[in-house]
């Protein structure tokens, strides 16, 4: 039986948006940022991924360099090759400077494969954590186009004082399992690989047997966006809550 804590509001003062993040961890090892994009995007009608953003670029280029932002190793899992070319091009722009972790710039990003069977983010998760042992898993879709590095900032802090603990975003309304941090602990692989093995697929139906925080985020940022009607309306809200110049 999972055991779920009620929602964990946002500190009152949370740490400043460009504080290192190392500072923010203490003496924990960084997150992994995991990018997952393998969507067949059906009810978009088009790759979201490609899809332009305002900020410029397309949503998968955009939710890297947000990634990228919070000064971890990034990781992009995608079945589609012209994912794969733009995560290697962000790179080239790292690398053109030289070393990027030598010189204290943002880690490069690992572009990954995902092999068949393409049966949803349960066995995408898995891989990664079968890749990434002990490690916590900053967990994120490429359908959230208005995150912020502080709503990211914000679930990682909330995950500090529990590292191995699943702490899941949370819209006031309802859980938003893809936007999370996973620790990859012996546990927490041993009991998802026997879920997966044992023919599980729902992220949903495995997280209610997990001990999980919820952690209250801005509705707005982590407003997953699947059809175009709502990539509109989505793009409509997010200006029209920006402060006026």
């Amino acid at each position: 039986m999972a055991q779920t804590a009620p929602p964990r509001d946002p500190p009152d003062h949370p740490q400043p948006l460009m504080q290192p993040l190392l500072e923010v961890q203490g003496a924990q090892a960084p997150p992994r940022g995991c990018l997952l994009s393998g969507g067949a995007s059906r009810r978009m009608g088009r790759d979201k991924a490609l899809l332009p953003h305002p900020e410029g670029g397309t949503w998968l280029e955009r939710t890297l360099r947000l990634l990228l932002q919070l000064q971890i190793p990034v990781s992009l899992l995608s079945r589609h090759e012209r994912h794969l070319q733009l995560a290697r091009a962000l790179n080239g722009e790292k690398g053109s400077r030289g070393n990027p972790e030598a010189a204290g710039l943002p880690a490069p990003i690992t572009a990954l494969v995902e092999p068949p069977p393409w049966e949803g983010p349960l066995l995408a998760l898995h891989r990664l954590m079968e890749r990434y042992p002990e490690q916590r898993l900053l967990l994120c879709p490429v359908d959230m186009p208005w995150l912020t590095p502080q709503v990211l900032r914000t679930l990682l802090q909330a995950a500090f004082e529990q590292p191995q603990r699943i702490h899941l975003a949370h819209d006031g309304a309802r859980l938003q399992p893809l936007l999370g941090i996973y620790p990859s602990s012996a546990p927490i692989r041993a009991q998802l690989a026997a879920a997966v093995e044992g023919g599980e697929r729902r992220l949903q139906g495995w997280l209610a047997t997990q001990a999980m925080q919820p952690v209250r985020l801005d509705p707005l940022a982590i407003r997953n966006v699947n059809r175009p009607g709502e990539a509109a309306a989505a793009t409509s809200a997010a200006w029209n809550a920006q402060p006026a110049t």
